[in-house]
């Protein structure tokens, strides 16, 4: 039985208390001013989607001095075949070839390219890495789900209350989504979002530090599990059998039947779902990133847009400018994953957070090289 919510609550912009602020130059491909310090670069490419970030450290924070983003669909005919098909490799490889030119351009010499769950899966990804190297020069590692969680999680870490005790994180990708619940209550609260990016490391617990208390990797994302239903006509019968289906493949993570006080607990959400519902809640009908990352949501306004979701149809999802032409097919997978994760545990807010494994890779390799104020986090 879903818990009970209080009703009336508006949505917030969280007060961001860590000091670990992503920022954007206004000019995102302006090469960087002289002296400004060495580039990093990171790209996930996923099973939806190939994204870069390249960035700067500037005291405690890092700003992003260039981005790219392209859906390339990777995992196409995935779930059928157990391969990458031609025509997504083409369209990855094209994407790739763009990265390059960008890293080539600003001179980054710091970098690190991940795949995920499509490659992880594929019985020829490794056949794809190497003509990608040999191809575009890049390397380009498949992470296990344990590296994709962490990645996630650190990049969440400006977002963490000091009040929180109970931290679940959830990050809806591609072709997985990976769920990390986090026991902050030995933290001193002033130290809980920096507990959070000492886990660059590493799941182990520390003294007086962040406990993972479990993490899975459920191999359901936005692609796979719309693959999954795609033969379910209705549109409403599809979502509800969807967001069924995914609860049942969290019943071998322990907190699903734990316990949990409401008071202490927070769950942050990254993904493209989450922040499309945001901005479809605010009306955005062009995207801001100012003003979804960092939001709260309640449970009562997350309910209400996929609502509107639905009363749409798939031909008014298609046509909605706040969802966009790239994800509308992909929404009503990931509404569904996201209200089955407000339905089982006890909080009546949402954090969004604009982040994930991009900002997880820059995060980890400035915090190796020292190269951030407070860091290094070791």
């Amino acid at each position: 039985m879903a818990p009970e919510r209080p009703r009336g609550v508006d949505a917030v912009k969280l007060a961001v208390e860590a000091p670990f602020v992503v920022s954007r130059d206004n000019n995102p491909s302006a090469p960087p001013r002289p002296g400004s310090g060495r580039l990093y670069a990171a790209v996930d490419l996923g099973t939806n989607a190939c994204r870069m970030l390249i960035a700067q450290p500037r005291g405690s924070q890092f700003v992003v001095v260039d981005s790219f983003s392209k859906t390339v669909q990777l995992g196409a005919g995935l779930e059928a075949s157990g391969r990458l098909s031609r025509a997504s490799m083409g369209r990855t490889m094209q994407a790739l070839r763009i990265c390059q030119k960008k890293i080539e351009q600003h001179g980054v010499l710091r970098m690190r390219f991940v795949a995920t769950e499509a490659c992880r899966r594929a019985r020829n990804a490794k056949d794809f890495m190497r003509q990608v190297r040999r191809e575009t020069g890049l390397t380009v590692e498949i992470i296990p789900a344990e590296e994709e969680a962490r990645l996630a999680v650190i990049s969440c870490a400006p977002l963490v209350n000091v009040t929180t005790e109970q931290l679940l994180v959830v990050d809806i990708g591609g072709g997985s989504t990976e769920l990390v619940w986090i026991d902050l209550s030995a933290v001193a609260p002033e130290d809980r979002p920096n507990s959070i990016m000492r886990l660059h490391r590493g799941f182990q617990a520390e003294p007086g530090g962040a406990r993972v208390v479990d993490w899975i990797s459920v191999p359901l994302g936005v692609a796979t599990l719309k693959d999954q239903f795609q033969d379910v006509d209705d549109d409403a019968a599809r979502f509800a059998l969807m967001s069924w289906f995914f609860e049942e493949n969290l019943a071998s993570f322990s907190p699903y039947n734990s316990a949990q006080p409401r008071a202490g607990f927070q769950i942050i959400g990254t993904s493209g779902t989450v922040t499309t519902v945001a901005a479809s809640f605010l009306g955005l009908r062009r995207y801001d990133r100012t003003k979804v990352d960092g939001l709260q949501m309640t449970s009562d306004q997350i309910d209400l847009v996929i609502r509107e979701y639905l009363s749409l149809g798939p031909e008014g999802r298609r046509t909605d400018p706040r969802i966009g032409r790239d994800r509308h097919t992909l929404i009503m997978s990931g509404a569904a994953i996201l209200q089955a994760l407000m339905r089982i545990w006890p909080t009546d807010r949402l954090s969004v957070a604009d982040r994930g494994l991009r900002e997880g890779l820059l995060y980890a390799q400035m915090s190796v090289d020292g190269v951030l104020e407070d860091g290094p986090f070791q």
